[in-house]
């Protein structure tokens, strides 16, 4: 399964889908610049729904904890927040 990383990663283009950089002197294509707006647009929701755990559950922001553990523990977050803003989807 391909994630979706930021211009930080575009060295691990082959794990990681990147956004379009522009070129040094030149400008990015109609259809580049679309694909940056929608991978960016997808990119927002999950990034919007990191900080909204990290804020709201401070012990969530300094974790070094194995991805796999970490992320039991973040959708236990993710439900106890659902539930106070009494969200049910």
């Amino acid at each position: 399964m391909r994630v979706l990383g930021d211009l930080g990663y575009e060295g691990e283009a082959d794990t990681i889908t990147v956004a379009f950089k522009k070129p040094k002197g030149g400008e990015l294509t109609d259809v580049q610049k679309t694909f940056n707006k929608a991978h960016n647009g997808v990119r927002a929701i999950g990034e919007r729904g990191n900080s909204l755990l990290k804020t709201t559950f401070k012990a969530l922001r300094n974790v070094s904890l194995c991805p796999w553990k970490i992320g039991k523990i973040a959708a236990a977050a993710l439900v106890l927040l659902h539930f106070e803003h009494d969200r049910t989807t």
